[in-house]
């Protein structure tokens, strides 16, 4: 087993300096002084000398008919080249994810509040912006359909969309479901083995990706007919797969290219001003740029997905769980988007890291005139990990154990089984995660003779001087899959090219890889140098010219394109040593690369590499396929739906200002099993900004919808944590090898949001006494007596 323990201002740079720019090291990110610096070229930088400027029309409806749309006055506004309605669009009207049914420009009906319903493209953004404001709608404004009860009872409140329209899954206002029942189910007879049974009732609110460079991008039309889109993404192919036919152009004739990305989350994998860009360079055969302000931001992607949840859990009086039976609603919002999968996610994880003989589980996503919720960090697990690790201290509490050790006592391991039948065959050290968890440290107790108010909830607005403080403690772990899922042919592509330049040898790594922040530049250079033992590797911009890389989500891409740039590199040096044997006639079995020159372990150095070389490059593609998946049964939830699980386990301490409703997070401790750190300074900081972020969803981000309006669509509003508000994050990784994966690797980003906001809330329970059975916790719910 190997393990590393970083914390406080460790100095990540001395971790394993003997391979620090191969696999193990971390190398610093190439783009990381330019961002530091204010220098990087983000999307929205992007200029052409003769460019238009494109904005939308969006309504300030969230359900409405579209009567009529008048947009004779915005084309009389000097320096306007096109209006645009859904009239304009030269091919299939709608696109989507995964299932086809939001319009690229509304038709005739309105679903959510901000969809766009015509484009302007003008020589200046605020005389776009002017335009817009001339377009005249005629609506039928209707009743929007927003709560579980009205979506559940469509011959009362009707439907948003009409029955069969799109969807090839559900029926009514269900987007998609997903069952699932494990063991004997939970039926009156299961019950009756249990000697507790704890149920609970939770919430979790709509939170943003909140990613602070805006959706942006420029397209240019191109001599052949097609289109040429430099933009910020998470998908490339699968962005190209949803325009072309909108733009009634084959997919080789739509070229994309990645622009600067400033952050994702899963906010940047659903198509947000690609197609309108593109639209508007079509119809007047000049570049055009988008950039989308702070307010269209929110309104222009989809968000996680609010839920309601039922849970109840069985125990036997020594702690073992007996049943858990659960349903998880989620509001999917006005279109599918990722819905569907979410679901599925949802429901597979939805009873935690847990051994749990039986398993009754009904997940489903509604259709609404709410925001359309897609795709964001943790996808599905948050939600639930929230309800079933809530139900785990509600548990222990009821049967007087620890908390720690009721988890314990019940954690999965390598060999068990998941409700969905899947055996877990690579390591599962979830007992060991919160073992560490619970041994780490404590922060020291508040010095209150020595009082710094800065360090006080809410101090820093002088509203607390260390009145009613009350200190708590709380845990939490969960799991999170790595990679598509269920049947998914989830694949990336890779291209290597070895040559010689400038007298040495230079790899060069081409990939559709969006890198969003998460360090795959950097991982993928590592790589490189390791196969190859070169020190000298380019990043060639990821574009459609090489073959998909897959989305920038489900914590894949190291593992997936990681992958794939392996496979492509180790067929180069094969290649390589090949023609060395042609050329010399080597019979030695030990020839590797390493030092810019062939060598073999048993004679040494057999050749320079730029000597074998000389002016030839070789220049080879691979994809790499992860072992196959299949659908979950419908009705069952059986199968062996992912490919890979990961798992995090958090301690929260919270300091409670009793009387104000205020929360400090004082210290926020996690331990992960990463499989094979490839880049621990990367490890740590996706670790901690995983933490941050769940953080934000514990106690203060959310997207305030009243009647399918959002009210706070801005950073003035939609409160994300600050420097100020993150405490130090101590992290203790393990180095556990899954033989199924590259270099044994995990997937890390995702599992810490999965898994610590349970954490900080069960320590805010912890201080409080309270329920709070509803996230994120605010003030009012700290002074006010919620229900249990």
């Amino acid at each position: 087993m190997s393990t590393r323990t970083i914390q406080g201002q460790k100095n990540l740079q001395n971790i394993n300096q003997a391979s620090k720019d191969g696999i193990g090291g971390s190398p610093l990110r190439p783009d990381g002084n330019l961002k530091v610096k204010g220098e990087f070229a983000y999307s929205s930088d992007m200029w052409h000398e003769d460019m238009l400027w494109g904005m939308a029309l969006r309504s300030p409806h969230p359900r409405a008919n579209i009567l009529s749309v008048d947009i004779s006055e915005a084309l009389k506004v000097p320096g306007v080249y096109a209006v645009l309605t859904h009239e304009d669009i030269p091919g299939s009207k709608y696109y989507g994810l995964e299932i086809q049914d939001q319009p690229a420009l509304a038709i005739d009906k309105i679903r959510y509040h901000g969809e766009a319903i015509a484009l302007v493209a003008a020589d200046h953004p605020e005389t776009a912006r002017r335009a817009v404001k001339k377009i005249k709608v005629e609506y039928e404004v209707l009743t929007p359909i927003v709560t579980e009860e009205q979506c559940l009872d469509p011959e009362t409140y009707g439907y948003v969309h009409e029955p069969h329209e799109y969807k090839s899954h559900a029926y009514g206002n269900i987007c998609h479901e997903q069952k699932l029942v494990s063991g004997l189910g939970v039926t009156d007879e299961v019950r009756a083995m249990a000697d507790v049974i704890v149920s609970g009732d939770y919430e979790v609110g709509m939170q943003d990706q909140a990613f602070l460079g805006p959706e942006s991008g420029l397209a240019v039309p191109a001599e052949d007919g097609g289109i040429d889109l430099y933009i910020a993404t998470q998908w490339l192919h699968v962005d190209r797969e949803q325009m072309a036919p909108v733009l009634d152009l084959p997919e080789e004739k739509v070229r994309l290219t990645l622009a600067g990305v400033g952050g994702a989350f899963g906010g940047r994998e659903d198509i947000s001003m690609q197609i309108h860009a593109c639209l508007l360079a079509q119809h007047t055969g000049k570049p055009v740029k988008i950039v989308y302000s702070r307010d269209e931001s929110f309104y222009g992607h989809v968000h996680r997905h609010p839920a309601r949840m039922h849970y109840e859990h069985g125990a036997t009086r020594d702690g073992k769980l007996v049943f858990a039976d659960c349903r998880i609603v989620l509001d999917g919002g006005a279109y599918a988007s990722a819905s569907p999968a979410v679901v599925g996610n949802a429901a597979s994880l939805g009873h935690g890291p847990y051994v749990i003989p039986n398993v009754k589980m009904h997940a489903i996503a509604l259709y609404s005139n709410n925001p359309s919720c897609g795709a964001m960090r943790g996808f599905g697990a948050v939600q639930a990990a929230f309800g079933y690790e809530s139900q785990m201290d509600k548990l222990a509490a009821e049967l007087g154990m620890d908390p720690v050790e009721l988890r314990q006592l019940n954690a999965m391991s390598e060999g068990d089984f998941m409700p969905t039948g899947q055996r877990i065959d690579s390591p599962a050290p979830v007992a060991e995660l919160l073992r560490r968890a619970k041994e780490m440290p404590l922060p020291p107790p508040l010095d209150t003779e020595h009082l710094d108010v800065r360090a006080l909830p809410g101090a820093l607005s002088n509203t607390s001087h260390g009145e009613g403080i009350v200190r708590g403690v709380g845990y939490s772990v969960g799991i999170k899959n790595v990679g598509f899922s269920e049947g998914f042919d989830d694949y990336s592509t890779a291209r290597v090219r070895l040559e010689v330049i400038g007298g040495e040898p230079v790899a060069m790594v081409h990939t559709a890889m969006a890198e969003v922040g998460q360090g795959g530049v950097t991982v993928h250079a590592q790589i490189a140098r390791t196969e190859l033992g070169v020190e000298q590797v380019t990043i060639h911009p990821a574009n459609t010219e090489v073959g998909s890389a897959g989305s920038t989500s489900a914590s894949r891409q190291t593992y997936m394109t990681g992958g794939a740039v392996k496979l492509a590199a180790e067929a180069v040096r094969r290649a390589l040593i090949e023609k060395g044997r042609r050329r010399y006639g080597w019979t030695h079995q030990d020839i590797t690369l390493s030092g810019g020159k062939v060598v073999s372990e048993s004679a040494g150095v057999l050749v320079p590499m730029v000597d074998l070389l000389g002016d030839e490059a070789i220049d080879l593609t691979r994809e790499h396929h992860h072992r196959p998946t299949q659908a979950f049964d419908k009705e069952t939830g059986q199968g062996f739906g992912h490919v890979q699980y990961t798992f995090c386990a958090n301690r929260a301490v919270v300091d409670v200002d009793v009387e104000l409703g205020l929360v400090k997070v004082v210290e926020l401790t996690a331990v992960q099993d990463v499989g094979k750190a490839l880049n621990p300074l990367s490890v740590v900081g996706q670790i901690q900004g995983g933490c941050t972020q769940a953080l934000g969803l514990a106690v203060m981000e959310e997207i305030i919808v009243r009647d399918g309006k959002v009210r706070n669509a801005s950073f003035t509003d939609y409160l994300i944590p600050t420097i100020l508000d993150t405490p130090p994050i101590p992290v203790d990784v393990l180095e556990l090898p899954d033989p199924h994966a590259p270099y044994g690797l995990r997937g890390v980003g995702e599992a810490p949001t999965v898994s610590a906001t349970p954490s900080i809330v069960a320590a805010i329970r912890n201080a409080t006494g309270l329920a709070l059975n509803r996230i994120p916790v605010r003030p009012e719910h700290l002074t006010t007596e919620q229900p249990g």
